[in-house]
């Protein structure tokens, strides 16, 4: 319950997702900064005041958290765009200015961070990513995020087999994987990772890709809809939540929390207004002066003061400049 306070979730309204954005990362921000027992304490204490502090505590370290991200996110982002990172793109198997598998690098970045700033990177380029921070003085540790078509753990295999004492260690899956590294082989095996991606994906794949369940129409995009959707749950891998797309007005547009995008758009029947929000947009994007829209989005219930609305849970947003479709 102390969690769900602190979350600003409504007790009696939970589905899984609360839990998996709410509750989750506040626990996991005790053992990514500090110790895993305060989130353990939390969550065996019998005492309601114990757990309101425990949980108050858990909730100011999940914010130290996404501060330290949103800072290394931002360095990880300007290290992309420098020159000496991608001028031997083309020899690591690059296309365009970025070689396909991406590794960064930086010794102030935190250890229990690096894993969350992959998967935003991965996110942002549509390629697997390895963030390291500093282990030791001689070592580097490392979390790797893939995409679709490419087992990150076998990638790592292939390359650790074929350049015998290159690797230290490593263990994963298809999709997540961690390593650790000496920090005099960084530059080759940045240059052996990206070559061996290159082997199992094509140009075509770095664009990001998304499936959808195509467009509603304005008189479907209710409250009653989302409603019904919400019933049909949990969802999860293998069995996604429905996820539509279309092109709307966008009548105001706001930052809010630093770097999520709170917005208005209009369906296009009658005055029907539905709010939606975006988190960690490019803030180099949005805001902007664009008076249309390109949506990708989930029907999401927003509760506030007790009143709940339709909400469009946004999972890709682009401006649509004039004469696009």
């Amino acid at each position: 319950m102390a969690l769900l306070d602190v979350a600003k979730r409504d007790h009696e309204w939970l589905i899984a997702a609360d839990l998996g954005f709410a509750v989750g990362p506040r626990l996991n921000a005790a053992g990514r900064l500090d110790d895993m027992s305060h989130g353990i304490e939390c969550l065996l204490t019998t005492s309601p005041d114990q757990a309101a502090v425990y949980a108050e505590e858990l909730d100011l370290l999940n914010a130290e958290r996404k501060e330290i991200e949103r800072g290394m996110q931002k360095e990880a982002l300007q290290a992309l765009d420098s020159v000496s990172l991608v001028k031997d793109s083309r020899a690591a198997g690059g296309t365009g200015a970025l070689p396909m598998g991406l590794v960064l690098y930086d010794a102030t970045w935190h250890q229990g961070i690096v894993g969350i700033l992959a998967s935003r990177i991965k996110e942002r380029y549509h390629r697997p990513v390895i963030a390291f921070a500093e282990e030791s003085e001689t070592e580097m540790k490392g979390s790797a995020r893939s995409v679709e078509g490419v087992h990150i753990r076998d990638v790592l295999d292939a390359v650790a087999t074929a350049h015998p004492g290159l690797v230290t260690k490593f263990g994963g899956h298809s999709m997540a994987a961690g390593l650790s590294l000496p920090k005099a082989h960084l530059d080759t095996f940045s240059a052996l990772f990206a070559e061996e991606v290159a082997k199992h994906l094509t140009p075509a794949q770095l664009t990001g890709r998304m499936l959808t369940d195509g467009a509603l129409e304005p008189s479907e995009m209710t409250l009653e809809m989302a409603l019904q959707l919400r019933e049909f749950g949990p969802w999860g891998q293998h069995f996604p939540e429905p996820v539509f797309d279309g092109r709307f007005e966008l009548l105001e547009q706001r930052i809010v929390g630093g770097a999520h995008l709170k917005f208005t758009v209009a369906t296009g029947v009658g005055n029907q207004v539905v709010d939606g929000i975006a988190f960690n947009i490019d803030l180099n994007v949005w805001p902007n002066e664009a008076r249309f829209v390109r949506l990708v989005y989930r029907l999401d219930i927003n509760h506030f003061r007790g009143v709940r609305s339709l909400q469009l849970m946004t999972d890709y947003l682009e401006p649509i400049v004039d004469g696009d479709a």
